[in-house]
């Protein structure tokens, strides 16, 4: 080998132990915080695992407590679902235990458990209206029209019209079904029950169908 190589493999090895030297530290600290970012994201899958088993595990604990009528067992296995991470699985214990309630006749606990779910969209319309309707069969229509103020989808409509019904506000619940009824499709099934309040209310169903 000529010695003008060795010259040149040796300027070679020392500009790269130079590179090395000024940029060596940046390289170390990006391997460093790749190796971080991947034994972060394996932690936080192994976390939420974890955490998706264990409401799993409390999601059948109310499960068997609302098939067995214990629904007091059925209630903290409830609440230690809502207290861990928003999921499915609270939601869905909720609403069970709710209609297990009604159907025991625990209407004040039912609301309870109504009130505690806060969902998105249509999903909290829904629970707006079972809520109202529990309210009504309470004895507090006035809180089931304060709660359905915002709401103008037939079947809120229709239960803000049988609470004020049930407060012997005939003409305005009669105002209110009306407006259900224009906003009911025709071969909708709860139609004809619509219809028989409009009635009872003192409305006539022609009246109404020809102003559709």
């Amino acid at each position: 080998m000529a010695i003008d190589d060795l010259l040149d493999e040796h300027e070679q090895s020392e500009r790269v132990r130079s590179w090395l030297r000024k940029n060596g530290a940046s390289i170390l600290g990006g391997v460093i915080v790749a190796i971080g970012a991947i034994a972060g994201w394996q932690w936080w899958q192994g976390q939420h695992g974890n955490k998706l088993a264990q409401a799993n595990v409390e999601y059948e604990k109310a499960l068997q407590g609302i098939e067995g009528n214990k629904l007091d067992e059925a209630a903290k296995a409830v609440k230690t679902l809502e207290a861990g991470p928003s999921n499915i699985y609270a939601d869905l214990a909720a609403l069970q235990l709710a209609k297990a309630q009604v159907d025991a006749g625990k209407a004040d606990e039912a609301l309870a458990t109504l009130r505690a779910l806060k969902l998105d969209g249509e999903f909290q319309g829904v629970v707006d209206q079972r809520i109202a309707r529990l309210l009504i069969a309470t004895g507090k229509p006035d809180e089931a029209i304060t709660l359905l103020g915002k709401h103008n989808d037939s079947a809120s409509l229709e239960i803000h019209g049988d609470a004020l019904a049930a407060q012997g506000k005939r003409d305005e619940a009669r105002a209110q079904y009306e407006k259900a009824l224009k906003t009911l499709d025709v071969a909708a099934p709860q139609r004809r029950l619509l219809e028989t309040k409009l009635i009872d209310a003192g409305g006539t169903v022609a009246a109404t169908a020809e102003t559709m």
